[in-house]
């Protein structure tokens, strides 16, 4: 994932991540990371494809309100 995209995380939640993935056995954090992002994306997604579904699945997630 060298030179790619960059996403500034809490280290907090960074932290917790690194314990998680090593837990699960991810190869690496990232892997980890997308693997949940692509998980919860899904998830949206399924729920309809349109902006007020996908507002109302994030605000039901507690993301916005």
């Amino acid at each position: 994932m060298f030179g790619g995209p960059k996403v500034k995380l809490n280290k907090d939640i960074l932290e917790r991540c690194k314990r998680c993935a090593e837990v699960a056995g991810y190869p690496s954090v990232e892997e980890f990371i997308e693997h949940v992002l692509e998980t919860e994306l899904k998830k949206i997604e399924a729920g309809g494809s349109s902006d007020d579904a996908i507002t109302e699945s994030l605000k039901g997630l507690g993301y916005i309100s």
